[in-house]
């Protein structure tokens, strides 16, 4: 439920208007090493951000699993910079919200993201 939350603030956040022949990559790598770990990231000229890096525990076991370590940003309406810092492991999705000066994350939006 929380991962669907913060696809759904994400996606809203995505999801507001602006000339998407404006916005330019500036920066884009991604690795993978085809067994299970990798990394990627890119910035855009708008202010949006995106890190991720990934590793397969236990490879091979009945019990493995991939930690997902990473964070989103975005400069919202309002000038702020959020970022959301996440893992996701086998004890599921764990964020933490920052917001820069001035920026407000709604009570009820970091009550339902962080439980």
């Amino acid at each position: 439920m929380k991962l669907l939350v913060v696809c759904a603030l994400f996606a809203v956040v995505a999801a507001a208007p602006q000339d998407a022949q404006d916005v330019q990559i500036l920066r884009y790598d991604a690795d993978n090493d085809g067994l299970g770990n990798y990394n990627f990231v890119y910035e855009q000229s708008d202010g949006s951000k995106r890190n991720e890096n990934g590793e397969l525990r236990n490879a091979g076991a009945e019990d493995e699993f991939l930690v997902m370590r990473g964070s989103y940003s975005w400069v919202g309406p309002d000038g702020v910079t959020y970022t959301v810092n996440y893992v996701a492991d086998d004890q599921g999705f764990q964020p933490t919200i920052e917001q820069g000066p001035g920026g407000a994350v709604p009570a009820a939006v970091v009550a339902s993201l962080l439980g």
